[in-house]
């Protein structure tokens, strides 16, 4: 399926130029149609930036576990009796004097009590230095496979919520395109009543010139006939209601005339419920997510307990200092920290508690969901499966409509029935193929819901009819 999709991909805009920025009537098939809805549909567009999202998010992860390095230049002046001092030491410029070393004279009385003012009130110092600074987590209790895990998972949650997607994007599309053959199909059938509506009128007035029916009957065939021309515009405007709704799901203008190619059909999948379901809990894009979303949460629990574990991390630095822009002093340090929250009031152990929580309740989210899908498997095997039969039986049943209708006209052609059994015939051909047009697009909709369950609604499925 993700063979098939991705080829789709390669002619999108082709296909929406066919459509778009062209005046006149183009066609679109069933193919076609699915590209131009999965080129701009915003949900799948929703679901691309979110895979992106995870994508950055894996990469964070891989990264924090390389060294991080910075680096960094700044100028200083400073007469503060502190940072002057150091500043000095930094530039390896310090000297006796700057000890108070001219005012000390062992002569005098009390020479140790007095405040040395090179050293309590420097002139200003100017400093300029540079720094390259090497920073490596050597052991983080967990927390960051905790981050990776984390990440992956969300990102294989994301490409299968694109499948997903793309799969419901199908189905959305052949509903639609399905349902504009379905609404032609029945303007077919309102069209033959109106074909037949006409006919009747016409013996009607035939009989009733000859004196054989009475007026009633002319009138009552007029009224028939007024009837079904308001059905045959209710057609009408059902198949232009169902072309609309293929436009919006295509994000198409409504102003757009569109032609489409042939009608289609989805292919039933071979086996029975208990050999798809095992399968389907497994392939079906829905419950990948939602099992990827879990190791996810359990990517949180590690993140979280890695605080009950101290953090190492080494640590390397050079350093120049300089009076003017340069790098005359030059220093390093190197160094190893471990650092542990010995006591924090609970909160990790909290965090933990949170964190377990959360993935439990995915866990059973996950559960309920493949109870769900399992049923709604049987479900649509079941509805599929009558669907297919209905369809050889309404088949017949327009069959023997249509004998009943050709009956009750001759006889009431020769005078033998009424017009009110002519007519009621007539509507019980019209119910026959109206419930056999039904049928058909029920047995549609059933196996795309059922293909669409086991994670298998692809262009392949569904053909030309």
């Amino acid at each position: 399926m993700a063979l098939t999709l991705a080829a789709g991909w390669l002619a999108p805009a082709q296909a929406q130029a066919q459509v778009q920025g062209q005046p006149g009537v183009r066609t679109l098939d069933f193919r076609q149609a699915v590209e131009v809805a999965l080129h701009q549909n915003p949900d799948l567009l929703a679901v691309q930036a979110q895979e992106a999202q995870a994508r950055s998010a894996v990469a964070q992860a891989r990264g924090a576990r390389w060294p991080r390095l910075s680096a960094g230049v700044g100028a200083t002046r400073t007469n503060d009796a502190l940072n002057a001092f150091g500043l000095k030491l930094a530039q390896r410029g310090a000297t006796f004097n700057d000890f108070g070393a001219g005012q000390f004279n062992p002569a005098l009385p009390g020479v140790l009590s007095i405040a040395p003012a090179n050293l309590n009130h420097p002139a200003a110092v100017n400093d300029f230095s540079t720094h390259l600074q090497a920073e490596l987590p050597l052991y983080t209790g967990g927390k960051l496979r905790g981050y990776l895990r984390q990440a992956r998972a969300m990102l294989q949650a994301a490409q299968a919520g694109d499948r997903a997607a793309r799969q419901a994007i199908i189905g959305h599309v052949l509903q639609a395109y399905d349902g504009v053959y379905t609404a032609r199909a029945w303007r077919g059938v309102a069209a033959k009543a109106l074909r037949a509506a006409q006919s009747q009128l016409r013996m009607v007035d035939n009989l009733y010139s000859q004196g054989v029916v009475l007026s009633s009957d002319l009138l009552a065939a007029r009224v028939n006939l007024e009837n079904v021309q308001v059905q045959q515009q209710q057609s009408a405007d059902l198949e232009q209601q169902a072309i609309d709704g293929l436009h919006v799901v295509l994000g198409l203008p409504l102003q757009q005339p569109l032609q489409l190619g042939p009608p289609v059909d989805v292919a039933m999948p071979q086996g029975t419920p208990r050999d798809w379901i095992d399968a389907a809990l497994v392939g079906n894009p829905r419950m990948q997510a939602l099992r990827e979303q879990v190791d996810a949460a359990g990517g949180q629990v590690e993140v979280a307990r890695a605080q009950l574990y101290p953090q190492v991390g080494a640590m390397a630095r050079v350093e120049t200092h300089d009076p003017s822009a340069g790098f005359a002093a030059h220093s390093y340090t190197i160094g190893v920290q471990l650092s542990w929250d010995v006591f924090d009031g609970g909160v990790t152990r909290q965090a933990i508690s949170q964190a377990a929580a959360a993935r439990e309740a995915l866990r059973l989210k996950l559960q309920a969901a493949q109870q769900q899908l399992a049923m709604q498997i049987h479900d649509a095997y079941r509805k599929a499966r009558l669907a297919a039969s209905q369809i050889a039986g309404r088949e017949l049943g327009v069959q023997q409509a249509e004998q009943a209708e050709r009956i009750v006209a001759q006889r009431y052609a020769h005078g033998v029935g009424t017009l009110l059994e002519l007519q009621g015939a007539q509507a019980m051909l019209d119910k026959a193929r109206a419930d056999l047009v039904l049928a058909r697009s029920q047995a549609t909709d059933q196996r795309a819901a059922l293909r669409l369950a086991l994670g298998r609604l692809d262009l392949g499925a569904v053909q030309p009819r």
